[in-house]
């Protein structure tokens, strides 16, 4: 044979592979029977084997072995990758959908539904049709890059029928089959079982030794385009994906009604153990992509999809006590004491009660057998009562704190909200809630100084706020229990090299009410700087894409206490000088703070341009409000230009943007 024809049958031979593994564990349809899969296979092997150069990762027929890592690079998602809201009955999905038809009137959607397959999401990126990167989702902005690992992904084109440079986004998995042949090997290997599908393709996508993870027969569903999309709807789409060699999220359905996405709910519900993965509901989303553009985003979630999560699984057990947290900005929660019950594949003896209306809306009382749920499941909690288990019984009442359960104040609670709070500031279980989370690792990332130690820290006097901790010494560090001169140096060294963290990091450390780590970016973007923070008014903060009228007012209260602005002075007095925003030099001046909207054709990728704006301090939406300042077109620029010239928006080309971005 010559060598145009062997690479031709290599490459046949493995798109029929990969199309008989995507039928045959996403659609159960089998398009080779066993012995022609492993015929194919075999000839494919004796063909690399006579051909080592054509040898590849996109191969389902090679193992390769190349030496495990020694650790697993970050990167930042160009677009955040969010979070869908959750609703979990019709009830519930009629109110987010009516939610939505406030910001689409006169329109009439169509809704895509697939299911929510329960696995580890993805970013991929081609680049000229070649796989060059697989990021996990970590925080949302920042994840793991684990590209090696997800080529071992045998259903996954590495190499597209056309050179295109696109984003995809999917769900990485175990079959049921294979997750239990997985535990299976890891039991007689005396390994812990894995307790679920989801934590086990965490856990092999983020094992260091790739022809491990190959062994392990992960897949992928392709749920997502991320770059623009040739289609005006989400299914054209995800079918043109298809036909590039993805595999795609299946089956999907149209609907236009909410009834007949009822209907379907409740037959998915009822097969969902027969499918060969595990999912936990559907996802429902706009169909038209107009649509989603018109109806944004939150800073966590789209607003045009939701998942419709499945009822969660409950188990009945006995309330033992109520003890009482204490969170950093002084909210006493009520948490139940249980009896150890398994619940969705982990032992729970502690559950929220939420607040002290909750326990009186559910009648509540000590020794009450109880029925248990995880909220989507993942958090555990009370719902309900079993009253028949009472029996003519007396009951203790669980009545709210008296007293502080860390400071012996009396709680307060402030009206229009639902919560008991400590009033007191010097609290010690606020103050030590206050330090954890500013030294975690999503704020100042002090990675040395753990719960134990902060408690040492409080309990001797050597700290009484975060901003202190830029006063230890090593000496005193050395006197405390099992801390030796190496720990403490190492404690010395984590907190001098805190001190140049990025001001998102920070300001999310400072632990302002309602700001998490996707708010504080958007803030560090938008001012810069501590002192712009300190002199912007409600309206300023209300003026910020992202930024609500319920933040801006904690925001500006934030920085006009005077405890916690002492708090804060005191760790910039101390050698904290937050890296500001990376952006080029003369960028920096004409972008930092705007919005920035992009519409049309342009002749860089849109992606590009996103990431070009984002650099330069911008905040790049999908729609036209009166706070964009900017409205970045090509050709064909459709409604968007209309939005701008209605709102007044500025309009720029691209020579203009070019312009507006060299360095002056």
């Amino acid at each position: 044979m010559s060598q145009t024809s062997v690479r031709s049958e290599v490459e046949a031979g493995r798109q029929r592979l990969r199309d008989a593994l995507v039928a045959y564990y996403l659609d159960e349809r089998p398009l080779l029977g066993d012995a022609e899969y492993d015929a194919l296979t075999e000839r494919l092997r004796k063909l690399e084997a006579r051909e080592p150069h054509l040898r590849d990762w996109d191969s389902p027929g090679t193992v390769v072995r190349p030496p495990a890592l020694d650790a697993f690079p970050t990167r930042r998602h160009r677009v955040p990758m969010l979070s869908l809201s959750n609703v979990y009955n019709i009830d519930e999905l009629r109110e987010w959908e009516t939610s939505l038809l406030r910001l689409l009137p006169g329109e009439r959607p169509v809704y895509l539904t697939e299911l929510k397959v329960d696995g580890l999401a993805i970013a991929l990126h081609y680049e000229q049709g070649r796989l060059v990167a697989a990021v996990t989702r970590g925080d949302g902005s920042v994840g793991e890059e684990v590209t090696r690992n997800i080529k071992t992904v045998r259903s996954l084109p590495h190499k597209l029928p056309e050179p295109l440079t696109l984003e995809v986004r999917g769900e990485v998995y175990y079959t049921v089959a294979d997750f239990s042949k997985l535990n299976q090997g890891r039991e007689r290997l005396g390994e812990p079982a894995f307790k679920n599908p989801r934590n086990a393709a965490a856990g092999t996508l983020r094992t260091l030794d790739t022809a491990q993870v190959g062994e392990r027969r992960l897949h992928v569903a392709i749920y997502a385009l991320v770059t623009d999309s040739p289609y005006e709807t989400d299914a054209e789409t995800l079918g043109w994906l298809a036909g590039l060699g993805f595999p795609i999220s299946d089956p999907l359905q149209r609907f236009d009604r909410l009834d007949a996405i009822a209907a379907y709910y409740e037959q998915t519900r009822a097969r969902r153990h027969k499918l060969a993965f595990q999912i936990d509901g559907l996802v429902v989303k706009l169909d038209r992509l107009a649509l989603r553009e018109r109806a944004g985003f939150t800073s966590r979630s789209p607003r045009w999809a939701t998942a419709l999560k499945f009822g969660a699984e409950q188990a009945q057990t006995t309330l033992e006590a109520v003890e009482i947290g204490v969170g950093r900005t002084g909210v006493l929660t009520p948490i139940a004491n249980l009896t150890p019950v398994e619940l969705g594949g982990t032992t729970v003896s502690r559950a929220t009660l939420h607040n002290y209306d909750q326990i009186a809306r559910l009648g509540l009382k000590l020794g009450d057998e109880v029925i248990l749920e995880k909220g989507g499941d993942i958090i555990p909690k009370v719902v309900s009562v079993v009253l028949e288990a009472r029996k003519g019984r007396r009951f203790k009442l669980i009545k709210p704190p008296k007293k502080c359960p860390s400071c012996g104040t009396a709680p307060v609670r402030l009206e229009g909200e639902v919560d008991y709070h400590c009033p007191n500031p010097a609290c010690p279980a606020q103050r030590a809630e206050r330090i954890r989370h500013f030294v975690s690792r999503t704020a100042m990332d002090i990675e040395s100084v753990g719960p134990a130690l902060i408690e040492q820290l409080l309990a001797s006097g050597l700290v009484q706020t975060y901003a202190d901790l830029y006063l230890l010494g090593a000496e005193p560090l050395e006197a405390l229990e099992r801390m030796g001169q190496k720990s403490a140096a190492n404690v010395i060294q984590a907190i001098e090299e805190s001190k140049t963290r990025p001001l998102e990091k920070f300001l999310h450390g400072l632990g302002i009410r309602y700001v998490g780590e996707r708010t504080a970016r958007v803030l560090a973007l938008h001012f810069g700087s501590i002192p712009a923070l300190e002199a912007a008014g409600v309206e300023d903060f209300e003026n910020v894409n992202e930024i609500g009228a319920v933040t801006a007012k904690a925001l500006y209260d934030f920085f006009h206490d005077p405890q916690q602005s002492e708090a804060m002075q005191r760790c910039l007095q101390r050698g904290v000088r937050p890296a500001p925003p990376e952006r080029p030099g003369g960028a920096a001046a004409a972008l930092a703070g705007k919005t920035v909207v992009i519409t049309g054709t342009l002749g860089a990728p849109r992606t590009q341009w996103k990431e070009r704006l984002e650099r330069a301090g911008a905040t790049v939406t999908g729609s036209v409000s009166a706070k964009t300042d900017y409205l970045l077109v090509g050709a064909s620029p459709g409604s968007k230009l209309d939005a701008a010239r209605k709102h007044g928006v500025e309009v720029l080309d691209e020579a203009a943007m070019h312009k507006l971005l060299e360095p002056r």
